[in-house]
């Protein structure tokens, strides 16, 4: 017998986590946040998958949502080796789903993908999904499984920026600072980065979202709330995916990590114009 699939009730959510508030709620609150989040449709994505998980999963998920991939520069990619396949993050679910696609299959699933802990929440990806905190320090026991994992043999998938790209200067739609871990972990796993380009965006009222809550001075990402419906959005869309050349880990200076990494974001969003 399969596990029961996992299933989204926002009411039932916030009446465990605010027991004494519940009942001062309002139901249209509630269902706001529901229509918000698009629950019926990720029940109906969550059904469709039922126990299957990571790039099956995947699969599913962007069938459902009728996405093609387009994969352009694979032949960048060595035969053998074990890599950090570093990418821009611009759309905040589908991106992810994507590359675990793309990259499962070439790798009969044999990656792991780094990405903030509120994720495992999401288990059909629970087996390829490894936790960071991005809000405070990482325990311990979390960063010695993930420095195992780079010291391993699967393919590392990571999207440096850690949070989904936003509006930046003159309008462009951009990932914010990439995090420094992503050259450490190349030097120290020894391993050579794969730039990826992922080519996409959210909606105009995403992008505005964010600039309100950073106006507001709002710490709390309250534009998250909005991934699940930028996902349905994209329905039926292509998304062209590049790969380039491998960064070869003898090449990285950790003494200058941040400058390194800020290398590798130019480099990849160049990707879409030299390939």
């Amino acid at each position: 017998m399969g596990t029961e699939p996992l299933r989204i009730d926002v009411d039932s959510v916030i009446r465990q986590r605010l027991p004494r508030h519940y009942k001062y709620i309002p139901k249209w609150l509630i269902h706001w946040l529901e229509r918000i989040i698009r629950q019926d449709g990720l029940n109906k994505i969550l059904a469709h998958i039922g126990d299957k998980k990571g790039v099956e999963a995947a699969d599913i998920a962007l069938a459902d949502l009728n996405i093609t991939l387009k994969a352009t520069g694979e032949e960048n990619i060595p035969g053998e080796g074990r890599f950090i396949f570093a990418s821009n993050h611009p759309l905040g679910g589908l991106d992810g789903m994507g590359l675990i696609s793309l990259l499962g299959h070439r790798y009969d699933g044999e990656i792991k993908f780094i990405v903030n802990d509120l994720l495992m929440a999401v288990k059909p990806f629970d087996n390829i999904f490894m936790p960071v905190n991005k809000h405070g320090r990482q325990s311990r026991g979390s960063a010695q499984e993930i420095e195992e994992q780079y010291q391993g043999n699967r393919q590392m998938l990571t999207f440096p920026a850690g949070l989904c790209s936003r509006r930046l200067k003159r309008g462009v739609i951009g990932d914010l600072e990439w995090k420094k871990f992503v050259v450490t972990h190349a030097v120290s796993s020894k391993r050579d980065i794969i730039p990826v380009y992922f080519d996409g965006h959210n909606s105009k009222f995403f992008y505005r979202m964010a600039r309100w809550r950073e106006r507001l001075g709002l710490k709390f990402n309250l534009e998250m709330i909005l991934l699940p419906g930028e996902m349905f959005k994209a329905s039926g869309c292509t998304f062209n995916v590049y790969f380039g050349k491998p960064v070869k880990w003898e090449t990285l200076d950790t003494r200058h990590a941040r400058e390194e990494a800020e290398k590798l974001r130019t480099m990849v969003y160049e990707l879409k114009n030299t390939q």
